[in-house]
Order: structure tokens, then sequence, then C-alpha cells
């Protein structure tokens, strides 16, 4: 059995849930997904100052999780790729960010892609790791203009307004595919593909997929375990 650790780098409970149900429905059937939820975080990250306050608690859940020896894999859970580098630093198991892995699978299925994230504050994040991975080219990145918790305030709302979103990528960017900005758009994906005919990619189910696959191939980085020592909550998610 594969056990992936999945961290909300926010400390909103709501959305701890809600991604680890939505990495439980894209897991095999013997994988474990344990939800993981930074509680020393802000209530959700929009921007780099969001991003940088996450990094300390999201590590520490990391290093907890790592002297209990019980993970195969991680994932983060926010789509700026919050502290990806340097949880990779942390541990020997393989450690995936959202944003990456749409963004690559997108790049696989489509000569350009549109991201679509929450508010503008997001977008220079976005494409700065657009361009550390290389997808620069191919990808561009719009705001919907909705915070990051409104996308639970008001799930139907939300929803018109990224297909907006998603008609302006269309018309203006000529993608060929579509990748939601955030975790909390998870449940969205497979709606906004039916009613626009298109691929829409997640990263949340997309990042289960790869960890599998990394674990399966028994593929492990090298680093240099260091860390913090903050306050760190474990949800034991969906499985």
């Amino acid at each position: 059995m594969t056990r992936i650790g999945i961290i909300n780098p926010n400390s909103t409970s709501s959305m701890t849930t809600a991604i680890g149900a939505a990495a439980f429905r894209a897991a095999h059937k013997t994988t474990e997904i344990i939800a993981m939820q930074n509680d020393r975080g802000p209530a959700s990250i929009e921007g780099a100052v969001d991003g940088a306050r996450a990094v300390p608690g999201l590590l520490d859940c990391i290093e907890r999780a790592e002297r209990s020896g019980a993970m195969d894999a991680y994932i983060i859970a926010c789509f700026d790729d919050t502290g990806l580098d340097a949880a990779r630093m942390l541990t020997r198991k393989p450690v995936i960010g959202i944003g990456e892995a749409a963004a690559r699978i997108a790049a696989m299925i489509s000569r350009r892609f549109t991201i679509i994230t929450t508010l503008p504050v997001s977008i220079p994040v976005l494409e700065d790791n657009l361009v550390r991975y290389g997808l620069a080219s191919v990808g561009t990145v719009r705001a919907s203009g909705i915070p990051v918790l409104g996308l639970e305030a008001d799930p139907s709302a939300a929803l018109s307004t990224i297909g907006e979103g998603i008609r302006d990528a269309l018309r203006v960017d000529r993608s060929g595919a579509i990748v939601l900005g955030c975790a909390g758009m998870a449940d969205m994906a497979q709606q906004l593909s039916d009613l626009h005919s298109l691929p829409v990619v997640e990263g949340v189910s997309a990042a289960v997929r790869l960890a599998e696959l990394l674990t399966s191939l028994g593929l492990q980085p090298r680093a240099t375990p260091h860390g913090a020592t903050l306050h760190c909550s474990h949800d034991v998610g969906p499985r």
C-alpha cells in the first residue's frame, strides 16, 4: 500500500477536508491518503506574502511526518507550489506541488493552456513558476477575481465566473486546455470540461497520480534533511 501525505498549507479546515476528499477520489484503491493541515498558516494563500507566511508550518508538517516514517510521498496542495523547493530538501520521498503537476500534464495534451486562478495578486507567483518549469511559452495565467475562500462560499457563482474566464482563454489565448489554479476548484473540473468541451486539469488529481507513479517506479530524490519545529495538526483523510 502507498501512503501519500497531502498537505493543505493554509489553516482552513473545510479546505483540508475537501482536498483530502478530492485526493481520495483520484487515488488508486491501494493508496492511502492522509490529509494534513498547517494550523500556523494563513486562512488562505493569495500571493507571495501569504505563501511566505505558510512555509514554516508547512515544512514542520513534513518534518513531523518524516519522524514517523509513515509516508511514501507528499503533495503540497497549494497551486502556488508554496515551499516546494525547501520541502524537497527535507525528505528523500517524492514531493509534488499541485501547480507543477497540473501545468506539466496540460502541456502534454495541448500546445497552449491557460491557468485560471483566484485573485490577480497570485498571477506573478504563477507566472514565475511557469518560467521555472520551462512552460512560460505555452502557459498563460488569468485571474477569476474570486478569493480562495469565496470558492466554497458560493460554488455556483464561482463556476459561472470561471466559465467566463474559460471563454476568454479560448477566444484570446487560443488555449486547448484549462488548468484550475487553486486546490479549492478541484470539484469543478469535470463539470467545466463538460460545459466547455475541452480538457480541464486540476492539480490535486494530477499530483496524486504522479505521486503514485513515482513511488511505483521506486524513484527517490536525494536530499539533506533539516527543518523547523512549529505546530502542525494531522487530519486523517477519507481513507
